[in-house]
C-alpha cells in the first residue's frame, strides 16, 4: 500500500526511534520506497544517517558505563553493555578495512573490535589482555557488519583474572571467536 509522504515520515520517524539501528535499506523495503527517498526523507526530518544515531546511542548510553577505557578507543560502536558480564558492539567494514585486492577485511580488525570489547565489559578502570586465543571461521567482506557479542565467563578474584569469551558474527553466521584472559586491577 502506497502512502503519502506525510504519513511515510511520520511512521519512518516512529520507526527510527523504536529501533535507531535499522538502515536505510530496511526502511525502503519497509515503506516500498527507494533507499534515495528514505534519505531524502531523513533530510527534510533532521534524522541523522545511521552511523550518526547508532554513535549518539552509544556515546549516551555507555559514556557512563564504559570504565576501562574511553569510548573513542573502542573499535566498533557498542550497543549494549552490562559491565562484568555482557557487551555487544557493531562494525561495518568500510574500504579502509580491507585488502584492496580481494575486498576481505584484514584480521586485526577484527581482533580489535573483539578485544576493545572484551576490555569495555570489564568493570575495572584498568583491564588488559593477558592472552588471547582467536580464531577466524571464516573472511569477512567490504562492506558486512560485524556483531561482536562479549560475554564474561569467569571472574577469578585471587588472580585478578577475567575470562571473557568473544563471538562475531555477520548475518548470524559465526565469523570470529576467541576467549581472553584479561588482568583486572581490582580484585572485586
Amino acid at each position: 500500500m502506497k502512502r503519502n509522504k506525510k504519513e511515510r515520515q511520520h511512521l519512518l520517524t516512529d520507526t527510527i526511534k523504536e529501533n535507531p539501528f535499522v538502515t536505510d535499506e530496511e526502511l525502503a523495503e519497509k515503506f516500498t520506497v527507494s533507499v534515495q527517498t528514505i534519505r531524502l526523507d531523513r533530510l527534510e526530518l533532521s534524522i541523522p544517517e545511521l552511523r550518526e544515531r547508532i554513535k549518539h546511542v552509544a556515546e549516551k548510553t555507555f559514556e557512563d558505563e564504559v570504565r576501562s577505557l574511553p569510548i573513542e578507543e573502542i573499535i566498533g560502536e557498542i550497543i549494549d553493555i552490562e559491565l562484568d558480564k555482557t557487551a555487544i558492539s557493531i562494525f561495518d567494514v568500510k574500504n579502509e578495512h580491507v585488502f584492496k585486492r580481494n575486498g576481505i577485511a584484514r584480521g586485526h580488525h577484527l581482533f580489535a573490535q573483539a578485544n576493545s570489547l572484551a576490555v569495555a565489559v570489564i568493570n575495572d578502570e584498568l583491564a588488559l589482555t593477558a592472552k588471547a586465543n582467536i580464531q577466524f571461521t571464516r573472511p569477512v567482506r567490504l562492506n558486512e557488519r560485524v556483531i561482536a557479542k562479549a560475554k564474561v565467563l569467569t571472574i577469578d578474584v585471587d588472580s585478578g583474572r577475567t575470562i571473557v569469551e568473544v563471538n562475531s558474527f555477520v548475518n548470524n553466521e559465526q565469523v570470529f571467536k576467541g576467549e581472553f584472559d584479561m588482568f583486572r586491577k581490582n580484585n572485586h
